[in-house]
Protein backbone atom coordinates (compact mmCIF):
# COMPACT_ATOMS: atom_id res chain seq x y z
CA UNK A 1 0.00 0.00 0.00
CA UNK A 2 1.30 3.44 -0.94
CA UNK A 3 1.83 5.25 2.36
CA UNK A 4 1.81 8.64 0.66
CA UNK A 5 -1.66 7.82 -0.69
CA UNK A 6 -2.72 6.97 2.85
CA UNK A 7 -1.24 10.26 4.07
CA UNK A 8 -3.13 12.15 1.35
CA UNK A 9 -6.36 10.44 2.38
CA UNK A 10 -5.84 11.36 6.05
CA UNK A 11 -5.14 15.03 5.35
CA UNK A 12 -8.07 15.30 2.92
CA UNK A 13 -10.36 13.72 5.52
CA UNK A 14 -9.16 16.10 8.22
CA UNK A 15 -9.23 19.25 6.08
CA UNK A 16 -12.34 18.43 4.03
CA UNK A 17 -10.88 19.65 0.72
CA UNK A 18 -8.43 18.08 -1.70
CA UNK A 19 -6.85 21.46 -2.50
CA UNK A 20 -6.12 22.18 1.16
CA UNK A 21 -4.57 18.73 1.55
CA UNK A 22 -2.49 19.31 -1.60
CA UNK A 23 -1.27 22.69 -0.33
CA UNK A 24 -0.18 21.18 2.96
CA UNK A 25 1.54 18.21 1.32
CA UNK A 26 3.27 20.38 -1.28
CA UNK A 27 1.76 18.67 -4.32
CA UNK A 28 -0.99 19.46 -6.82
CA UNK A 29 -4.67 18.78 -6.26
CA UNK A 30 -4.55 16.40 -9.22
CA UNK A 31 -1.78 14.39 -7.51
CA UNK A 32 -3.84 14.06 -4.31
CA UNK A 33 -6.92 13.05 -6.31
CA UNK A 34 -4.95 10.38 -8.19
CA UNK A 35 -3.46 9.00 -4.98
CA UNK A 36 -6.87 8.68 -3.33
CA UNK A 37 -8.38 7.13 -6.45
CA UNK A 38 -5.60 4.53 -6.53
CA UNK A 39 -6.17 3.81 -2.84
CA UNK A 40 -9.90 3.35 -3.44
CA UNK A 41 -9.16 0.91 -6.25
CA UNK A 42 -6.76 -1.07 -4.05
CA UNK A 43 -9.29 -1.23 -1.21
CA UNK A 44 -12.22 -1.71 -3.59
CA UNK A 45 -14.35 0.83 -1.69
CA UNK A 46 -15.26 4.51 -2.00
CA UNK A 47 -13.62 6.56 0.74
CA UNK A 48 -15.11 9.95 -0.12
CA UNK A 49 -18.19 11.48 -1.63
CA UNK A 50 -17.66 14.78 -3.46
CA UNK A 51 -19.81 17.75 -2.41
CA UNK A 52 -19.97 21.40 -3.38
CA UNK A 53 -17.91 22.23 -0.28
CA UNK A 54 -15.26 19.58 -0.77
CA UNK A 55 -15.18 15.94 0.26
CA UNK A 56 -16.95 13.94 2.96
CA UNK A 57 -16.08 10.50 4.27
CA UNK A 58 -18.24 7.55 3.35
CA UNK A 59 -18.99 4.93 6.00
CA UNK A 60 -16.05 2.91 4.68
CA UNK A 61 -13.89 6.03 4.83
CA UNK A 62 -14.90 6.64 8.45
CA UNK A 63 -13.98 3.06 9.33
CA UNK A 64 -10.63 3.33 7.54
CA UNK A 65 -9.57 6.74 8.95
CA UNK A 66 -8.30 5.74 12.45
CA UNK A 67 -6.26 2.88 10.98
CA UNK A 68 -4.91 5.15 8.27
CA UNK A 69 -3.80 7.64 10.93
CA UNK A 70 -1.95 4.82 12.70
CA UNK A 71 -0.18 3.93 9.45
CA UNK A 72 0.96 7.53 8.92
CA UNK A 73 2.10 7.86 12.55
CA UNK A 74 4.03 4.59 12.32
CA UNK A 75 5.81 5.67 9.16
CA UNK A 76 6.73 9.04 10.67
CA UNK A 77 8.12 7.37 13.80
CA UNK A 78 10.09 4.86 11.74
CA UNK A 79 11.73 7.64 9.73
CA UNK A 80 12.38 9.75 12.84
CA UNK A 81 14.05 6.79 14.60
CA UNK A 82 16.85 6.69 12.03
CA UNK A 83 17.15 10.39 11.27
CA UNK A 84 19.31 12.12 13.93
CA UNK A 85 18.06 15.50 14.99
CA UNK A 86 14.71 15.10 13.30
CA UNK A 87 12.81 15.45 16.57
CA UNK A 88 13.40 16.32 20.21
CA UNK A 89 14.59 13.68 22.65
CA UNK A 90 11.55 13.07 24.88
CA UNK A 91 12.25 11.67 28.36
CA UNK A 92 9.69 10.99 31.10
CA UNK A 93 10.57 11.90 34.70
CA UNK A 94 8.64 11.32 37.91
CA UNK A 95 8.51 15.03 38.70
CA UNK A 96 10.09 18.26 37.55
CA UNK A 97 11.73 18.75 40.97
CA UNK A 98 13.01 15.17 41.10
CA UNK A 99 16.64 14.08 40.92
CA UNK A 100 16.05 12.85 37.37
CA UNK A 101 14.91 16.29 36.21
CA UNK A 102 17.77 17.97 38.07
CA UNK A 103 20.39 15.73 36.42
CA UNK A 104 18.79 16.23 33.01
CA UNK A 105 18.85 19.98 33.55
CA UNK A 106 22.54 19.80 34.44
CA UNK A 107 23.13 17.87 31.21
CA UNK A 108 21.16 20.39 29.16
CA UNK A 109 23.09 23.33 30.69
CA UNK A 110 26.34 21.73 29.57
CA UNK A 111 24.84 20.88 26.15
CA UNK A 112 22.54 23.88 25.49
CA UNK A 113 22.03 22.95 21.84
CA UNK A 114 20.29 19.69 22.77
CA UNK A 115 16.68 19.48 21.63
CA UNK A 116 15.26 17.97 24.82
CA UNK A 117 11.63 17.53 25.84
CA UNK A 118 11.15 16.60 29.51
CA UNK A 119 7.67 15.27 30.29
CA UNK A 120 5.82 13.70 33.23
CA UNK A 121 3.40 10.91 32.34
CA UNK A 122 1.81 10.99 35.82
CA UNK A 123 1.14 7.26 35.89
CA UNK A 124 2.08 4.86 38.68
CA UNK A 125 1.80 1.58 36.81
CA UNK A 126 5.15 0.72 35.17
CA UNK A 127 3.29 -1.23 32.49
CA UNK A 128 1.76 2.02 31.23
CA UNK A 129 5.24 3.55 30.96
CA UNK A 130 6.57 0.54 29.08
CA UNK A 131 3.62 0.79 26.69
CA UNK A 132 4.41 4.47 26.06
CA UNK A 133 8.01 3.56 25.21
CA UNK A 134 6.83 0.79 22.89
CA UNK A 135 4.40 3.14 21.15
CA UNK A 136 7.07 5.79 20.63
CA UNK A 137 5.20 8.38 22.70
CA UNK A 138 8.39 8.83 24.72
CA UNK A 139 11.99 7.85 23.95
CA UNK A 140 12.87 6.82 27.50
CA UNK A 141 11.52 6.93 31.02
CA UNK A 142 13.14 7.14 34.43
CA UNK A 143 11.25 4.17 35.85
CA UNK A 144 12.16 0.80 37.29
CA UNK A 145 10.36 -2.43 36.57
CA UNK A 146 11.03 -4.38 39.75
CA UNK A 147 10.57 -7.70 37.95
CA UNK A 148 12.68 -7.32 34.78
CA UNK A 149 11.41 -10.70 33.52
CA UNK A 150 8.09 -8.99 32.76
CA UNK A 151 9.67 -6.53 30.30
CA UNK A 152 8.67 -7.08 26.66
CA UNK A 153 11.49 -8.20 24.37
CA UNK A 154 11.58 -4.91 22.51
CA UNK A 155 12.16 -2.85 25.68
CA UNK A 156 15.10 -2.90 28.07
CA UNK A 157 16.03 -1.29 31.36
CA UNK A 158 19.46 0.00 32.31
CA UNK A 159 20.88 1.55 35.45
CA UNK A 160 21.02 5.35 35.23
CA UNK A 161 22.31 6.54 38.60
CA UNK A 162 21.65 6.15 42.32
CA UNK A 163 20.01 8.84 44.41
CA UNK A 164 21.27 8.86 48.04
CA UNK A 165 18.57 9.51 50.62
CA UNK A 166 18.46 12.22 53.26
CA UNK A 167 16.16 12.63 56.25
CA UNK A 168 14.12 15.83 56.09
CA UNK A 169 12.91 17.15 59.46
CA UNK A 170 11.72 20.33 61.14
CA UNK A 171 13.67 22.20 63.85
CA UNK A 172 11.70 20.57 66.72
CA UNK A 173 12.41 17.00 65.68
CA UNK A 174 14.74 15.02 68.02
CA UNK A 175 17.14 14.32 65.15
CA UNK A 176 17.25 17.90 63.84
CA UNK A 177 20.71 18.66 65.24
CA UNK A 178 22.45 15.64 63.70
CA UNK A 179 25.02 16.21 60.98
CA UNK A 180 24.63 12.67 59.66
CA UNK A 181 22.49 9.70 60.63
CA UNK A 182 22.80 5.94 60.36
CA UNK A 183 19.81 3.76 59.45
CA UNK A 184 19.75 2.34 62.98
CA UNK A 185 19.21 5.86 64.38
CA UNK A 186 16.02 6.14 62.33
CA UNK A 187 14.33 3.22 64.07
CA UNK A 188 11.29 4.06 66.16
CA UNK A 189 10.94 7.42 64.39
CA UNK A 190 7.93 7.98 62.15
CA UNK A 191 8.99 8.40 58.52
CA UNK A 192 5.97 9.73 56.68
CA UNK A 193 5.79 9.17 52.92
CA UNK A 194 2.18 9.90 51.96
CA UNK A 195 0.64 8.68 48.75
CA UNK A 196 2.74 5.57 48.09
CA UNK A 197 0.86 3.99 45.19
CA UNK A 198 0.32 0.21 45.49
CA UNK A 199 2.15 -1.67 42.76
CA UNK A 200 4.55 1.19 42.04
CA UNK A 201 8.31 0.86 42.12
CA UNK A 202 8.51 3.18 45.14
CA UNK A 203 6.06 0.97 47.03
CA UNK A 204 8.45 -1.94 46.49
CA UNK A 205 11.39 0.26 47.46
CA UNK A 206 9.94 1.41 50.77
CA UNK A 207 8.67 -2.08 51.64
CA UNK A 208 12.15 -3.52 51.29
CA UNK A 209 13.81 -0.55 53.01
CA UNK A 210 11.50 -0.85 56.02
CA UNK A 211 12.05 -4.61 56.21
CA UNK A 212 15.84 -4.54 55.86
CA UNK A 213 16.39 -1.80 58.46
CA UNK A 214 13.35 -2.23 60.70
CA UNK A 215 12.09 1.26 59.90
CA UNK A 216 8.66 2.72 60.52
CA UNK A 217 7.58 3.98 57.09
CA UNK A 218 4.06 5.42 57.25
CA UNK A 219 2.17 5.88 53.98
CA UNK A 220 -1.12 6.86 55.62
CA UNK A 221 -3.19 9.73 54.28
CA UNK A 222 -3.57 11.33 50.86
CA UNK A 223 -0.71 13.16 49.19
CA UNK A 224 -1.61 16.87 49.10
CA UNK A 225 1.72 17.82 47.54
CA UNK A 226 5.15 18.90 48.69
CA UNK A 227 4.07 22.28 50.05
CA UNK A 228 1.64 20.72 52.53
CA UNK A 229 4.20 18.07 53.51
CA UNK A 230 6.85 20.74 54.18
CA UNK A 231 4.40 22.77 56.28
CA UNK A 232 3.64 19.71 58.42
CA UNK A 233 7.32 18.90 58.90
CA UNK A 234 8.07 22.47 59.98
CA UNK A 235 5.44 22.29 62.74
CA UNK A 236 6.04 18.71 63.88
CA UNK A 237 8.24 17.32 66.65
CA UNK A 238 7.88 13.70 65.54
CA UNK A 239 7.34 13.52 61.77
CA UNK A 240 10.16 13.11 59.25
CA UNK A 241 10.35 12.10 55.61
CA UNK A 242 12.96 10.81 53.17
CA UNK A 243 14.11 12.78 50.13
CA UNK A 244 16.76 12.30 47.48
CA UNK A 245 19.89 14.39 47.87
CA UNK A 246 19.40 15.87 44.39
CA UNK A 247 15.63 16.40 44.74
CA UNK A 248 14.79 20.11 44.63
CA UNK A 249 12.67 21.34 47.54
CA UNK A 250 11.99 24.99 48.34
CA UNK A 251 10.44 26.17 51.60
CA UNK A 252 10.02 29.47 53.48
CA UNK A 253 13.05 30.52 55.54
CA UNK A 254 11.09 30.35 58.80
CA UNK A 255 10.42 26.63 58.25
CA UNK A 256 14.09 26.00 59.15
CA UNK A 257 13.95 22.45 57.76
CA UNK A 258 17.05 20.25 57.92
CA UNK A 259 18.33 17.79 55.29
CA UNK A 260 20.47 15.19 57.00
CA UNK A 261 22.54 12.66 55.00
CA UNK A 262 22.17 8.98 55.89
CA UNK A 263 25.45 7.04 56.10
CA UNK A 264 26.94 3.70 57.17
CA UNK A 265 25.44 2.55 54.93
CA UNK A 266 24.25 5.16 52.48
CA UNK A 267 20.69 4.40 51.42
CA UNK A 268 20.11 4.89 47.71
CA UNK A 269 17.08 4.92 45.46
CA UNK A 270 18.15 3.30 42.17
CA UNK A 271 17.08 5.24 39.11
CA UNK A 272 16.72 3.20 35.95
CA UNK A 273 16.05 4.16 32.37
CA UNK A 274 13.51 2.25 30.28
CA UNK A 275 14.14 2.55 26.54
CA UNK A 276 13.62 0.70 23.25
CA UNK A 277 15.98 -2.21 22.63
CA UNK A 278 16.30 -1.38 18.92
CA UNK A 279 16.75 2.02 17.26
CA UNK A 280 16.70 4.25 20.35
CA UNK A 281 16.81 7.99 19.85
CA UNK A 282 20.41 8.93 18.94
CA UNK A 283 20.41 11.67 21.58
CA UNK A 284 20.22 9.09 24.38
CA UNK A 285 23.87 8.12 24.03
CA UNK A 286 25.21 11.42 25.33
CA UNK A 287 22.68 11.54 28.17
CA UNK A 288 23.69 8.06 29.38
CA UNK A 289 27.36 9.05 29.14
CA UNK A 290 26.52 12.00 31.41
CA UNK A 291 25.11 9.63 34.05
CA UNK A 292 28.40 7.74 34.03
CA UNK A 293 30.23 10.98 34.87
CA UNK A 294 28.34 11.44 38.17
CA UNK A 295 30.30 10.83 41.37
CA UNK A 296 29.94 7.20 42.49
CA UNK A 297 28.47 6.29 45.87
CA UNK A 298 30.37 4.21 48.46
CA UNK A 299 30.67 0.49 47.63
CA UNK A 300 28.70 -0.35 50.79
CA UNK A 301 25.66 1.64 49.63
CA UNK A 302 22.37 -0.15 50.23
CA UNK A 303 20.16 -0.64 47.18
CA UNK A 304 17.04 -2.81 46.90
CA UNK A 305 17.49 -6.33 45.55
CA UNK A 306 15.70 -5.51 42.29
CA UNK A 307 17.99 -2.61 41.36
CA UNK A 308 19.75 -3.16 38.00
CA UNK A 309 23.50 -3.80 38.44
CA UNK A 310 25.56 -0.67 37.96
CA UNK A 311 27.78 -2.37 35.39
CA UNK A 312 24.82 -2.71 33.01
CA UNK A 313 24.95 1.01 32.29
CA UNK A 314 25.82 0.86 28.59
CA UNK A 315 25.31 2.86 25.48
CA UNK A 316 22.11 2.15 23.61
CA UNK A 317 22.67 0.26 20.37
CA UNK A 318 21.32 1.36 17.04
Amino acid sequence: MDTEAVRSFVRAAELGQLQHAADELGVTQQAVSKRIAALERELDVRLFTRTARGVELTLDGQAFLPHARSVVTGVDRAVAAIRPGSRALRIDVLGLRSAQAVVLHDYWRSHPGTDLDVVTLRVNDPRAVVAAVQAGDIDASFRSVTDPATLPRDVRMIHAFDSPLELLVGPRHPLASARTLTPSQLRQHRIWVPGIAPGSEWADFYDQLATDFDLRVDAAGPNFGNEVLLDILADSADVATLVGSRDRYIWPTNHDLRRIPIVNPTLAYPLSLVLPRANPHPGLRAVIDHFASLAPLPPTTWRPSWAPPRETTERPRR
